[in-house]
């Protein structure tokens, strides 16, 4: 569908993100466990010159006539819980897998946006598989250790999980003006609690250790809605939306932060 700046249907690029998955629990009692950190939320992107996720390239342009869109802002998944979707218009992404760990949901982690991380363990037991990614998304998780007391990372939007410490990467995004990157995969560390997804990040929860009080996992970030619009247009957003905008070059940019079920944003 071709364009005529600033007059319906309107040019629209996005950067749409899910909430990231919950890290995994460990175990503080021997043998020792310890989770898996959970995947980033999914990752999709149409902005001009920039990566979507999962390894993928930008999607198509998009173009939006004047009328009413859903648009759903992920939650953050709770420890051994995966991330919720988000959506914008006809553009939905899956929420990150949860890490697996010791508290009762299993070693494995679990598919999503990108996977969850599998659970550690010091003893020969099998260890946990990572949980696999979402085409075009966001990476599969890492298995854990098997020998010893080492989760996997979960998969980031840019990079699968790894066994090693820190985070699997992100996807860096200039959509408001300045890089930013997002839907890293949770933190990951040896013998301590791992740290929560920050807000609207889309980044998954850091995994559970097998120290004393530190085998509690995190939980993931919430997701977040950002697109343009030229600045002709009028976006009205309906109640329970928590929103911001600001003027870029010829477009205004929305970034969306809240929504409540069932909230819409009308385009005219």
């Amino acid at each position: 569908m071709s364009t005529t700046f600033g007059a319906p249907p309107f040019a629209c690029e996005y950067v749409v993100i899910a909430g990231g998955g919950g890290g995994g629990d460990g175990n503080e009692s021997s043998p020792q466990y310890q989770g898996g950190s959970g995947g980033a939320g999914g990752y999709r992107s149409n902005v001009s010159g920039e990566d979507s996720g999962g390894g993928a390239s930008a999607e198509s342009a998009l173009a939006l006539a004047r009328g009413v869109r859903s648009i759903i802002v992920g939650a953050g998944g709770a420890r051994n819980t995966n991330g919720s979707d988000s959506t914008f218009s006809s553009i939905a992404c899956v929420g990150g897998g949860h890490g697996g760990g010791d508290g009762g949901v299993g070693d494995n982690g679990t598919s999503g946006g990108s996977g969850g991380g599998g659970m550690g363990t010091n003893v020969s037991n099998p260890d946990g598989t990572g949980g696999a990614g979402t085409v075009s998304q966001g990476f599969a998780g890492a298995n854990g250790g098997n020998g010893t007391p080492f989760g996997g990372q979960g998969g980031g939007a840019g990079a699968a999980g790894t066994l090693n410490s820190g985070q699997a990467a992100g996807v860096a995004s200039s959509i408001t003006g300045a890089s930013v990157t997002y839907a890293q995969s949770g933190r990951q560390t040896t013998g301590s609690r791992s740290a929560a997804g920050p807000d609207n990040s889309g980044e998954g929860g850091g995994s559970g250790s097998y120290g004393s009080g530190q085998h509690d996992a995190s939980p993931g970030g919430s997701g977040v809605v950002i697109f343009t619009l030229p600045i002709q247009a009028i976006a009205t957003f309906s109640a329970g939306v928590t929103q911001t905008s600001a003027v870029v070059g010829v477009n205004r940019v929305y970034t969306v932060t809240e929504t409540d079920p069932g909230s819409t944003v009308t385009i005219g």
